[in-house]
């Protein structure tokens, strides 16, 4: 790509030479041009009578013949319009230029001045085409006539030439920019496939373990209903036969999160909005997560300060993603689990604050946790087992809602989730 972009500024430059030539050699065959048909008319003789400031025939006449110079012969539109004649017959119809014509007498120390050249040149870069025009006739007008300089140039042609090969540096410049851009993507997107690739890797070992375990208390379950002690025993028996109802429910569980997944990429989950009152969908929340905050002894603070508290909800998807919220603080939880729940009206909007003492988690952590299939580890070593789509489901929801979720956390000490909702009218 280095090499792609080294060899078109080789080209810009080498082109930008090749104009710039053209563009001299065009100017000089238009000047030359242009003193051609300047001099076309100038060898007739003219006679011309000057006389003094009075009126009378008695005074003084003075006769002179000679040959008429340019500058007195044309005026200075009929010489401009002449050189524009001949610039444009050569391509340079929107150039401008400057012209002089200055008789030979001045060649020398002040031709040669830099005040002489600063007069009619705009800048060093600009050249400047002089051409003598000489007087045709032969010796008759050899030191009768003056010999004459056309000294034409072109201001700013740098830039002239530059805005003549716009179009080519422009186009130049957008091919490298999509070169640039296309590497930039194929690497983005290299870097894209292999975070999905450790993404799915991941997922297939958690799923793998989420299942494993369960089947395997399954087959122990069933093992131990073939034994003849426990076929006799029918406390034994319904114990087993729990176990086996309850692992299986946990599989469904597992396989139905998977499924709901799906559906939210298709975006095929229907919700059924009704005016609900958020406080009794978040204390159906709690009493479903109370018995395992119970089992890690730890406690729930609740403080509902919202006055305002009907939303549009979906009953079983507003629960959910309240108790997925609560679900992870316990799961992530530390000694003495405390859990944090406030509701606040804020304007026309409905605020639910969820904060606990858990292990807390790092910035890069935080601005990926809603991520489908992210979960922040170790390797593949996770402490708690799950499938990394909770979050992912939460703000799905919390969207469809219309609402706003955000996180803020600290290493080993807090999350807090900040949800907001708009009241229904």
């Amino acid at each position: 790509m280095l090499g792609i972009i080294f060899f078109q500024i080789l080209w810009i430059k080498g082109s930008l030479e090749t104009e710039e030539q053209k563009f001299n050699d065009h100017v000089s065959v238009a000047t030359t041009q242009a003193a051609e048909d300047l001099m076309e008319q100038k060898g007739n003789l003219m006679p011309l009578m000057k006389k003094n400031d009075g009126f009378f025939p008695s005074e003084k006449l003075q006769l002179e013949i000679f040959k008429p110079t340019i500058v007195k012969r044309y005026s200075k539109d009929e010489i401009k319009g002449i050189i524009r004649v001949a610039f444009d017959k050569k391509g340079l119809k929107k150039v401008p230029f400057e012209f002089a014509i200055i008789p030979t007498t001045l060649m020398g120390e002040e031709i040669q001045s830099e005040n002489f050249f600063k007069l009619y040149s705009d800048s060093a870069n600009n050249k400047m085409h002089v051409i003598q025009l000489e007087s045709p006739g032969g010796s008759l007008s050899e030191g009768i006539s003056p010999q004459e300089l056309l000294m034409i140039t072109v201001p700013h042609a740098k830039s002239f030439i530059w805005n003549s090969m716009t179009w080519f540096i422009v186009g130049a410049i957008l091919f490298t920019v999509i070169i640039v851009a296309a590497f930039f993507l194929t690497v983005r997107a290299l870097l894209k496939q292999k975070k999905l690739s450790e993404i799915k890797s991941d997922f297939i070992n958690n799923m793998t373990h989420e299942f494993k375990t369960p089947l395997a208390t399954i087959s122990l379950a069933v093992d131990a209903l073939k034994n003849e002690k426990v076929i006799g025993n029918r406390e034994k028996t319904e114990y087993f036969t729990r176990i086996i109802k309850e692992e299986n429910k946990r599989m469904n569980k597992q396989v139905e999160t998977i499924l709901q997944a799906a559906l939210l990429d298709k975006q095929e989950v229907q919700l059924n909005l009704q005016r609900l009152h958020a406080h009794d969908l978040i204390t159906s929340a709690l009493n479903n997560i109370h018995l395992q905050v119970e089992e890690k002894k730890g406690r729930i603070e609740v403080n509902m300060e919202a006055e305002k508290d009907i939303l549009m909800a979906d009953e079983v998807h507003f629960t959910n993603l309240i108790s997925n919220l609560l679900d992870n603080a316990v799961k992530y939880s530390q000694d003495n689990l405390v859990i944090k729940l406030t509701t606040n009206n804020t304007g026309k909007h409905f605020l639910i604050k969820i904060e606990d003492n858990g292990i807390g988690m790092t910035k890069e952590t935080v601005s990926r946790i809603f991520e489908k299939f992210y979960r922040a580890h170790t390797g593949n070593l996770h402490n708690v087992k799950g499938f990394g789509l909770g979050l992912s489901y939460v703000k799905t929801m919390v969207e469809a809602h219309h609402g706003i979720i955000k996180a803020e956390s600290t290493l080993g000490k807090c999350t807090i989730f900040y949800l907001s909702f708009p009241l229904a009218k």
